[in-house]
């Protein structure tokens, strides 16, 4: 394991196809009946605001600061935010976890044997300790492991299931935390399954698998507890289906949102409020009844929504492209991992 600290200066893409790309042309400035706001003056640095009504958010420029040397490489990942207020993303890189400050600064990246994979991160608290929790798909294994890197555990396929021949088949993209510390993990990109486990690691039970009817997944690419109503549900982006599908606890199909989504991707939680990394160019806010507030960043040009080998010439301030993951801090400000071959986070300060 290499770890590079502030003093030391894809193989597989996601699917080899987007499922049903979206053919509605939406500006980033006007998205249907929820504008997103940008302010703009003839100064290239005039702020640049997005969403409306309790979510407006400042675009902050240049955010991240690498060492000088070091490149994100292709960012295919999450993002998480510890409770030191960290902001810790993936990399396809050797530095496949790399760790910022709240404003941007490099504090470390580690996990040379975790590139070319990880995809997937959860935070979980036991006892005094957090613990980063991980998915990578050409590895077919998740981990558990310190937040310095120090590995846990590591665990392989579930046999348990009886759905794999072998572990190849096995492809996992989100893991994600119930109230009571039992866990989620997906197999996106593999027989989109989900497994269930017990808070010691014991494989619980499998649902899901691929269709399109109700209990049933295709490309179950981001997965979330949801807690905003009494009873918790497992939320899940069933991404090739154009859809967010819920789940009871014990893997019964809940409901689903349908409209209003292009390729769901991965989400964030915060009070009664849900956000979306739609992976074709913009990120979607949704309230408690799963109704849209605002659309973040709508790219305004069709043709690079949801594409991978963009040039950093071709990016804009104020518009995403491949938005992956999300994830709010403490404070309210929201950050975007994008699924970019330079690789790319942005960070959104919350506007009061």
């Amino acid at each position: 394991m290499s770890v590079m600290s502030s003093q030391q200066t894809h193989k597989h893409s996601r699917r080899s196809f987007l499922f049903g790309i979206g053919s509605t042309i939406m500006a980033s400035t006007v998205v249907r009946a929820f504008p997103a706001i940008v302010t703009s003056k003839s100064a290239a640095d005039a702020p640049i605001v997005l969403g409306n009504g309790n979510h407006k958010y400042e675009w902050v420029r240049n955010w991240a600061k690498l060492p000088d040397g070091m490149r994100f490489g292709n960012t295919h990942g999450a993002v998480v935010i510890d409770s030191q207020g960290r902001v810790l993303m993936n990399s396809d890189s050797d530095n496949a976890i790399i760790m910022f400050d709240a404003d941007g600064r490099f504090i470390k990246a580690w996990g040379k044997e975790w590139r070319n994979g990880t995809h997937g991160m959860a935070l979980h608290t036991e006892g005094k300790t957090e613990y980063l929790y991980l998915t990578h798909f050409n590895r077919h294994e998740f981990a558990k492991c310190t937040l310095d890197g120090e590995v846990i555990w590591v665990k392989g396929y579930p046999k348990e299931a009886g759905v794999y021949q072998s572990a190849d088949e096995f492809k996992p993209t989100g893991i994600a935390f119930a109230p009571n510390g039992e866990f989620y993990v997906t197999d996106g990109y593999g027989k989109s399954y989900v497994h269930h486990y017990n808070t010691r690691g014991d494989y619980v039970r499998t649902f899901g698998g691929e269709g399109s009817g109700a209990g049933q997944l295709q490309q179950p690419h981001g997965i979330w507890v949801d807690t905003r109503q009494r009873t918790p549900r497992v939320l899940v982006a069933d991404r090739a289906n154009h859809r967010l599908q819920f789940f009871t606890l014990e893997g019964k199909p809940a409901g689903m949102v349908t409209e209003d989504l292009r390729l769901p991707s991965n989400f964030h939680q915060q009070g009664t409020d849900i956000v979306i990394a739609d992976l074709e160019g913009r990120v979607t806010i949704l309230d408690q009844n799963n109704k849209v507030i605002t659309h973040l960043g709508d790219n305004e040009n069709p043709k690079l929504r949801g594409q991978n080998p963009v040039p950093p010439e071709l990016w804009r301030d104020g518009q995403f492209i491949s938005p992956h993951c999300p994830r709010w801090d403490a404070q309210g400000n929201l950050y975007v991992a994008e699924w970019l071959s330079s690789g790319r986070i942005t960070k959104l300060k919350r506007v009061n």
